[in-house]
Parts: structure tokens; sequence; C-alpha cells
């Protein structure tokens, strides 16, 4: 098996994947802008991890693991819901006060995990792995050294992409003042609220 032609590919999955905005997009983006690019490439490397995972356990076609976490979707969505509400609550009833602003708000080891986390709670992005990885999985199936490199171009790819977002927004935050970051953090509580309140619907 060609390595570099899956190698490739599989880089454009991880874009694919990663590109769409979503609540993932928007914590990354908020945390670029309020507290800093550090924070937001925790975040996106958490993010990258989590489909580089669910990568892993399509490419090796590990399907005790797809259908244990397709069993427990519904409590995993509430698992999402309720994070998701919570992080978009803290931004909206955060003091408005610059200080409070930008005080860091979390290590980026728990900005990491946390984002992994929070990833993994979406076991239907499982199916759609498994649903591109039949377009591209060779007529034999991956062997370990294909799915080594197929994990590691979706973790390429979706990396690659959260580097774009954190390096856009970061320039975008020393162009706009304090008080319309402000207005940009409540805003994206609002919106984490929101899509907070799908995932819960999601778990009914």
């Amino acid at each position: 098996m060609e390595t570099l032609p899956l190698f490739l590919k599989s880089i454009g999955v991880g874009l694919a994947v990663a590109a769409p905005i979503g609540p993932m997009s928007l914590l990354c983006m908020r945390r670029s802008l309020t507290r800093g690019w550090r924070q937001g490439l925790a975040t996106g490397a958490g993010i990258a991890v989590g489909d580089a995972a669910f990568a892993g356990v399509a490419a090796l076609g590990l399907a005790g693991v797809s259908a244990f976490m397709l069993a427990y979707q519904k409590p995993l969505h509430l698992a999402a819901g309720l994070f998701l509400l919570w992080l978009g609550l803290k931004a909206l009833l955060k003091r408005g006060d610059v200080q409070a602003a930008e005080r860091p708000e979390g290590g980026l080891a728990a900005s990491f995990a946390g984002s992994v986390l929070l990833t993994l709670t979406n076991p239907p992005t499982i199916i759609m792995f498994a649903a591109i990885f039949a377009v591209l999985t060779p007529s034999g199936g991956f062997d370990p050294k294909g799915a080594a490199w197929t994990v590691a171009g979706v973790f390429a790819g979706s990396m690659g992409w959260w580097i774009g977002v954190v390096a856009a927004v970061s320039l975008a935050r020393h162009a706009i003042g304090q008080r319309a970051r402000r207005w940009i953090d409540r805003t994206s509580g609002a919106l984490l609220i929101l899509f907070g309140a799908v995932e819960l619907r999601r778990a009914l």
C-alpha cells in the first residue's frame, strides 16, 4: 500500500471534518479571541486528537467500540449539552470589566482535555468517518501501518485547519477593541447555549 497518497487523502478528510462551523469551531475561536492563541491552539489540538481517535476506530474497524458509543450516544449528547450550556453561561455571566475578560480561565492542559472529551461525545462522527473510509479503503482493507498513516493524516489535516483558525482570530484580536471583544464573547456564549440546547434535545 502506498502510504503517501493515503496520507494526503487522509489530510483532506481531516480538513473536511474540521471545517464545518459548529460548537467546537465556536469554542476554539472564542478562546483564541478572549484568552489568547495558546488557549486556542490547545483547544484545536484537543479537537484534532478527538477526530484522530474516531478515524482510528473507523480505519481499524473496531465495531465493538463503535457499537458501544452509538448505544450510549444519548448520555454522551446529554454530557455535551450540559458542558456547552456551562461554557455559554460562563461567557454570559462574566463580569464586564477588561481585567475579568482577559483573565485566564484555566490551564492549557484543561482546555486540551476538555476539547478531546467534548469532541468524543459525538459518536455519529464514527459513522461519518466509516462512510468516508469506505471510499478510501484499499481492497484488502487497512493494515496497521495504513491505519496509522490514516490517523496521522486526519490529525494533520484537522490540526492544520485549527492552526489557521487560531492565526486568523489572533490577528483580528489585535485589531479590535476591548469593548468589541466583550460583545463578541457574550454573543459566542449565547450561541454555545443554543448548541447546548440542541445537544440536550438530541439526548431526549
